[in-house]
């Protein structure tokens, strides 16, 4: 709504972005778990987390480095599964236009999959929002987020060894991702990237330290520009 304040627009946020916490709670607590068996301590996994705030990446990254895979194949593994966020990123960036910098350096840190998925629908739905309600509606989301994934990876940390194996923690990455991505297929440019993603990670799973991953994912970004290219020309040519 045009009359919508930046104060009902956090508010707002908060709210879309709590049900996430029932699936970052366990996600965090998992990645804890699994980076005090790697070997890291409680501080270096909870900066870890601090730092990047990316758990795919997280988890990519402490895969590779426990089978001691070489640091730019690590590097270039993270990267490749973060690629979404400069993606994210250019998506996100006319809504923010004129913000301070400080609120925009906040964004880019906070930039991750449920503050980009849920801001970045409700815009398309209210493009009369004001700048200032669009970036307050972004940090209620995170609000949420981001205490939720440091908090539960500290815990996780601290008290990994006593999660029963049989709790399966790992459910909550698919059934997040598919949360958020459901709703962001709408045009054929989405769903040819997201088949193409699928198949690819598939075909490519086997080969050795998750470059399949990075394979698949350059795959993706070309079949969904190529394809936005293709529909773009036609309807010119239909105009």
């Amino acid at each position: 709504m045009a009359s919508t304040t930046p104060k009902i627009a956090f508010l707002r946020g908060f709210r879309d972005g709590s049900p996430f916490f029932l699936v970052l709670a366990p996600f965090a607590g998992l990645f804890g778990v699994v980076a005090t068996e790697a070997g890291l301590n409680v501080f270096e996994t909870l900066v870890f987390s601090i730092a990047v705030i990316a758990g795919t990446a997280q988890f990519a990254a402490l895969q590779l480095m426990s089978e001691n895979a070489p640091t730019a194949i690590v590097i270039a593994s993270a990267l490749a599964v973060n690629l979404r966020m400069a993606m994210y990123s250019a998506s996100l960036a006319p809504h923010f236009a004129g913000a301070p910098l400080w609120q925009k350096a906040l964004a880019a840190y906070a930039t991750v999959d449920q503050s980009a998925a849920l801001s970045l629908i409700l815009y398309d739905q209210e493009p009369e929002m004001s700048r200032a309600s669009k970036m307050a509606y972004f940090f209620g989301v995170i609000s949420v987020a981001m205490p939720t994934w440091y908090c539960f990876t500290l815990i996780g940390a601290l008290g990994g060894k006593a999660v029963p194996e049989s709790w399966a923690l790992d459910f909550a990455l698919p059934i997040t991702f598919l949360a958020m991505i459901g709703p962001m297929l709408r045009t054929p440019a989405h769903m040819a990237a997201a088949f193409v993603s699928v198949v690819g990670a598939l075909a490519f799973g086997g080969i050795p330290f998750n470059m399949g991953l990075l394979i698949a994912a350059i795959l993706a970004m070309l079949t969904g520009a190529q394809v936005e290219l293709w529909l773009s020309k036609k309807v010119q040519a239909d105009g």
